[in-house]
């Protein structure tokens, strides 16, 4: 992608002339394990990786900055097995706020927070609504995989294996298209995998059982049935639908803004 679309690669003069009309992204990502065979930084060079190629397609349409990734994550589940940087709940929630509300006194009025790491999620969504409660702005956060859903259930994402899961089939192949030099051989392999339930990532009620990572050794499914193809073929359904995503918002929030 263009630097000119990086934050971190423009002045403070140019960064306050653009920040009235220009679409702020934010791609927000997790350090921590991911099973034996894919980096600590899986989140965060997947979420960087998307959010930068959907944004060159947004800006064919709307102006966009995308700003620096944050690495780091709301991860405690993961911290048993070690590789693992978190922020507890609270100071995930803060620091999220604080940078994003920054940006918003930096003159930013249209930010789409995009997530990488499943354990980020609820939490961008109350910092997005509490910032808009507060400031005259318009603020976005979902998770790439929420929002590509449909596009990704189209190309067989969801089967077989959790979609997106954690180290499995999805994030494997995915990191096989960004950074395949990071996948490490042996793949795991499990066997009787499940399909992912096509209609939605959201289930009635949100279970959690202590010491359920520790039981699956840190991953989903069975790793060993990715494939670069696979991963080619998610990557484009991501970008795509996150592009479209941005897109939408930003003329939304203008609707909004002009009201």
């Amino acid at each position: 992608m263009s630097n000119r679309l990086l934050l971190q690669e423009i002045t403070r003069t140019e960064s306050r002339n653009a920040a009235s009309e220009a679409l702020l992204v934010w791609p927000v990502g997790a350090l921590e394990q991911h099973g034996p065979h894919l980096p600590v930084g899986t989140d965060y060079l997947t979420i960087e990786s998307l959010t930068r190629q959907a944004a060159s397609k947004a800006a064919e349409s709307v102006p966009v900055i995308v700003a620096p990734t944050l690495p780091f994550g709301s991860s405690h589940h993961h911290l048993p097995f070690g590789g693992t940087m978190s922020l507890s709940t609270e100071a995930y929630y803060r620091t999220v706020y604080e940078l994003a509300e920054s940006l918003i006194i930096s003159g930013y009025r249209r930010i789409f927070i995009v997530n990488g790491h499943g354990g980020n999620n609820e939490l961008l969504q109350l910092v997005a609504r509490d910032l808009a409660l507060k400031h005259p702005a318009s603020l976005a956060a979902a998770s790439y995989w929420t929002v590509a859903w449909d596009a990704l259930v189209a190309v067989d994402a969801h089967r077989p294996g959790r979609l997106p899961g954690h180290a499995g089939v999805f994030e494997t192949s995915m990191m096989m298209e960004i950074r395949p030099d990071l996948v490490q051989s042996p793949l795991p392999h499990r066997d009787n995998v499940a399909s992912t339930d096509p209609r939605s990532f959201y289930r009635p009620y949100r279970t959690e059982h202590h010491g359920s990572w520790q039981a699956i050794d840190g991953y989903s499914d069975s790793p060993d049935r990715a494939t670069p193809e696979q991963g080619k073929a998610y990557f484009s359904a991501v970008t795509d639908a996150l592009a479209a995503a941005m897109i939408e918002f930003y003329e939304q929030a203008k609707i909004s803004q002009a009201g």
